[in-house]
């Protein structure tokens, strides 16, 4: 996208103050949705299996000044889909404004 159109988009799209949990959110879909939201102005809260890989991303995500933060988390289960949920609660106060689920694995 060039940058005069991603200055258009801005103009008119903006998700500041509204908060998203991306499930799945280190790589493919999940990172371009991250980036998206959050280049939009949501916080973001995402997840993934792989510590080394979130740690990477939230590395990233904050140098270029997004607010996202994120969790270890299998989706695949529920007492740690369950834990998502209340780290995600805590980290926007109880709102939660958008739910992407981006997992690729099948959820029991």
């Amino acid at each position: 996208m060039s940058l005069s159109s991603s200055a258009a988009r801005k103009s008119r799209w903006s998700l500041v103050g509204m908060t998203a949990l991306v499930t799945g959110g280190t790589r493919g879909i999940g990172y371009a949705v991250v980036e998206e939201l959050a280049e939009l102005g949501a916080a973001v809260h995402t997840c993934s299996r792989n510590e080394a890989e979130l740690n990477q991303r939230l590395q990233e995500w904050s140098v270029k000044g997004f607010t996202v933060t994120g969790s270890v988390c299998d989706a695949t289960s529920r007492p740690q889909r369950e834990q998502l949920m209340e780290k995600a609660s805590s980290v926007f106060n109880v709102k939660l404004n958008i739910l992407v689920s981006c997992s690729i694995h099948e959820v029991n």
